[in-house]
């Protein structure tokens, strides 16, 4: 019996021992998944800050810009923006994106460009958001700011979210990069995650389409007196009390059919044969 009590707590003792290990590496697990999400939010910072001089334009044709995109997009930059760039406007880079399209794709590759001054860009894009999007010989142009996958994907899961914020009645604002500010009832808050924005919308009651419909038929007893007839009126069921309609039998033997409002009663009001 001791023995057996020994090897039992020699057991217990080593799975003790075993827990403790897994605890300790669940530990360092969750520590090193926060400095790897740490780390990816920080690489993004810095991609986005990056990418601050670049503008993307989307919608121009293809082969449109000709040999030189530089000088293609010194030229009609002015004239879409309606801005005079003092100094002149000058670029470090500008290329199509991506691989050419097989065929004769309608959509062609969007142009990245990167602006050498920072203020010229923001100018750009600020024209862009007022008096976007601008026209080019029948082609729209949209002109908008450069991010990374991560930061495209959050500002793609904001926008999805903007018919529910209509439902619900709230203002709404996408800041740079992917930020999004939302007032109900004069009380502001800022969301960085779409999904904490989605549990934000999910604590309101949903709003039910035909609430005014439902409240007017109990405002007016059951009775929808809105729609009958021109110039008949509802039945007080008060007025049918007092009156001796002919049971449905009587009716049957005559070859009549019940009267609407005879009907209309219930067995406990209608005349008994």
């Amino acid at each position: 019996m001791r023995a057996e009590i020994a090897g039992f707590q020699s057991r217990v003792t080593g799975l003790e021992q075993r827990m403790g290990l897994v605890e300790a590496q669940t530990t360092m697990s969750r520590d090193r998944n926060q400095d790897l999400l740490y780390l990816r939010s920080k690489l993004t910072d810095m991609e986005d800050r990056n990418r601050r001089d670049n503008i993307r334009l989307h919608g121009i044709p293809e082969n449109e810009e000709g040999v030189d995109v530089q000088s293609f997009l010194r030229s009609i930059l002015p004239k879409l923006t309606s801005l005079d760039f003092d100094p002149a406007i000058e670029f470090q880079r500008a290329h199509r994106v991506g691989p050419k399209r097989p065929g004769n794709s309608s959509r062609p590759r969007p142009i990245i460009a990167c602006l050498l001054r920072y203020n010229q860009t923001r100018q750009i894009l600020q024209a862009a958001r007022k008096h976007g999007p601008f026209q080019l010989d029948q082609y729209d142009i949209r002109i908008t700011a450069d991010y990374s996958k991560e930061t495209n994907d959050r500002r793609k899961a904001f926008l999805a979210l903007r018919p529910r914020l209509r439902q619900l009645e709230i203002k709404y604002g996408l800041f740079d990069p992917a930020r999004m500010w939302v007032t109900k009832n004069r009380v502001s808050k800022d969301f960085n995650n779409p999904e904490k924005l989605q549990l934000f919308l999910d604590s309101f009651q949903p709003q039910s389409m035909d609430s005014t419909s439902t409240s007017g038929s109990h405002d007016n007893g059951g009775d929808n007196e809105g729609n009958l007839p021109p110039g008949q009126k509802k039945t007080d069921t008060a007025q049918l009390k007092g009156l001796r309609l002919p049971c449905n039998t009587e009716l049957a033997g005559r070859g009549q059919t019940p009267a609407p409002a005879a009907a209309a009663m219930s067995p406990r009001t209608r005349p008994a044969c």
